[in-house]
């Protein structure tokens, strides 16, 4: 009797979701699946999900591993190997497993994958001659059971140092899930910090880096938050606020993004971020959703408590007017944030407005004459020297359209420099540029590129007298060339050397502009794999068994964007 209430009470507890599960959500999300990605514990993360990065969302969580490569990453349930990834960059060595209950598995940043996967993905990059490969194998080619080690944690691809990059996803949308809905626990009882607080007098115009911001101090600790010697602020017309706010776990944490932001006023909700899920081709949204002007000016991430018309992201609910809000009726109100974390701890931050005609406050925007771009069209500019053309959906808000002319720089430049508005105004797809070229860019025109004031590359292709090119921001641009071949820089080989003993050959690779388009290596004229990681310039090979022992001939050709070659040759021993 005692066996059967207590397996009563277990189905009972494993039915009702846990409180981070049902937090701004209405899915159910299994459990008990999913087993942990790693043995290391306790679960510790340097990254968490949701947290703001460099023009996206990060879309799962960063596992530590101990500042170590080489712990065993095991398959977090039963399925198959879904995708097959290695790239120079991005995630580096990655891999997806998609299972039987509707969801996929991402690990990535990856040092090797397991035997067996090795194997497969070794055979793809000989039969395309290429070390970069994306592949979609059937789900019969590589079945895994739950439990089983698939790879081991690494720093590749863009990895800032050692650790397991993973996440969860709707295997038919794609959309990226945040992992601790599904059970997967980190050890938490912390609330999140609330560092600061903002408040942008909006007064019915789109939101810029010209719009008048106030900064209030924030003091507490354990969840309790109040402004620092300010316990009601004056405020007239309409206003949007923002805070600063990250949060931390138990033990080994970095400072981790927070899983919801709610805004009341008077006890309702005029505003409420969550981030449960989201589709990456949103994630560029997070310039729109933090003060983005304040970011690039100051690296600080205020997280905006109003929404832009122009926004795309699905991860707003409760809205009032957008969060944009109009004290006019000389009353009291008392507003509160709640900041919740992903395992459900709270931080709020209550404050009072004492609504006040008087306290407006609207700073014109400098007169500067400029084109009024909407933000839900095709917008275009042109002139004789110069066209852009800003896509639907790429601007956020409404825009008064800025630009200049600035004098040809001295040094390999084919234009005038362009300023094209700022750099202070996102973009969600960024925009078309065409740049008209000097006559004297006719003999190099096959070179020609787009580049920033800061001389990096936005590519380019030449086309009936103009440079054609798709930068991601707003910016100041100009034509230039290359006609540079890359460098290669032998490390641990020369011409002659016997490599007896050594496992691998080793060298750096770099371009001076358009960027590396591709590298290949060949030993007695047979193509053969070379690994390469971006951020250090590495790139190698490892020897096997077709390397007979002998004397072999090696060369490596490596090709830049603008199709620049340099050939390095030589003769080795084995």
């Amino acid at each position: 009797m005692i066996k059967k209430y207590f397996l009563l009470l277990i189905t009972i507890l494993l039915s009702f979701p846990t409180f981070s599960q049902h937090i701004f959500s209405n899915n159910k999300y299994p459990l008990v699946d999913f087993r942990s990605p790693l043995d290391i514990t306790p679960a510790a993360l340097s990254g968490s999900f949701g947290e703001i990065r460099g023009n996206h969302f990060h879309s799962g969580m960063d596992y530590r591993t101990n500042q170590r490569e080489g712990y065993p990453v095991y398959a977090i349930a039963d399925g198959y190997i879904s995708r097959l990834r290695v790239q120079n960059s991005g995630f580096g060595l990655a891999l997806y497993i998609n299972h039987p209950n509707g969801y996929t598995s991402v690990y990535g940043h990856l040092q090797r994958f397991g035997p067996k996967i090795a194997q497969q993905v070794k055979s793809i990059q000989y039969q395309k001659k290429s070390y970069e490969i994306d592949e979609f194998p059937n789900a019969q080619l590589i079945p895994v059971r739950k439990g089983d080690v698939i790879a081991y944690t690494g720093n590749s691809g863009s990895s800032g140092g050692p650790h397991l990059h993973f996440e969860i996803r709707d295997t038919k949308t794609e959309a990226t899930i945040n992992p601790q809905l599904f059970g997967l626990e980190i050890p938490d009882n912390i609330p999140p910090v609330i560092h600061s607080m903002y408040v942008y007098r909006l007064n019915n115009k789109p939101f810029n880096e010209y719009v008048p911001k106030q900064y209030f101090q924030v003091i507490g600790a354990n969840g309790k938050y109040n402004l620092n010697k300010v316990s009601t602020i004056n405020l007239g017309g309409e206003v949007g606020f923002g805070v600063i706010t990250t949060d931390r776990h138990n033990g080994l944490s970095g400072t981790n993004g927070v899983y919801s932001i709610e805004l009341e006023m008077d006890g309702k909700h005029v505003y409420t971020s969550a981030l449960e899920r989201f589709s990456f081709e949103n994630s560029k949204g997070i310039n729109s959703h933090i003060d983005y002007p304040t970011y690039i000016n100051t690296k600080k991430s205020i997280q905006k408590s109003f929404v832009d018309p122009g926004n795309p992201l699905k991860i707003y609910y409760n809205l009032v007017n957008n969060g944009r809000i109009t004290f006019n009726d000389g009353k009291l109100h008392q507003m509160k944030y709640t900041i919740t974390d992903s395992k459900g701890n709270k931080s709020t931050l209550a404050f009072n407005v004492q609504a006040n005609a008087n306290s407006t406050i609207d700073t014109p925007e400098p007169k500067i004459p400029g084109l009024n771009f909407a933000y839900g069209v095709v917008n275009e500019f042109n002139n004789d020297e110069v066209k852009a053309i800003i896509p639907k959906g790429s601007l956020y808000n409404d825009l008064n359209f800025v630009y200049k002319k600035l004098p040809k720089p001295a040094v390999n430049a084919y234009s005038s420099i362009h300023q094209i508005h700022n750099n202070l105004t996102p973009l969600h797809t960024g925009f078309e540029l065409w740049i008209k070229a000097d006559s004297t860019l006719m003999q190099y025109k096959d070179k020609a590129v787009i580049v920033n004031t800061g001389r990096a590359s936005q590519g380019g292709y030449f086309e009936n007298g103009y440079v054609k090119a798709k930068p991601r921001n707003f910016g100041s641009f100009f034509i230039s060339i290359d006609t540079i071949p890359p460098t290669i820089t032998p490390l641990n080989i020369e011409n002659g050397k016997n490599m007896t003993g050594i496992s691998k050959m080793s060298f750096k690779i770099r371009d001076n502009l358009s960027g590396i388009k591709s590298f290949n290596g060949y030993i007695d004229g047979k193509w053969i794999l070379m690994e390469f990681d971006t951020k250090s310039a590495s790139l190698w090979h490892t020897f096997d068994e077709s390397t007979a022992p002998g004397k072999h001939t090696l060369e490596i050709i490596v090709t830049d964007m603008k199709d620049n070659i340099k050939n390095y040759s030589i003769t080795f021993y084995k």
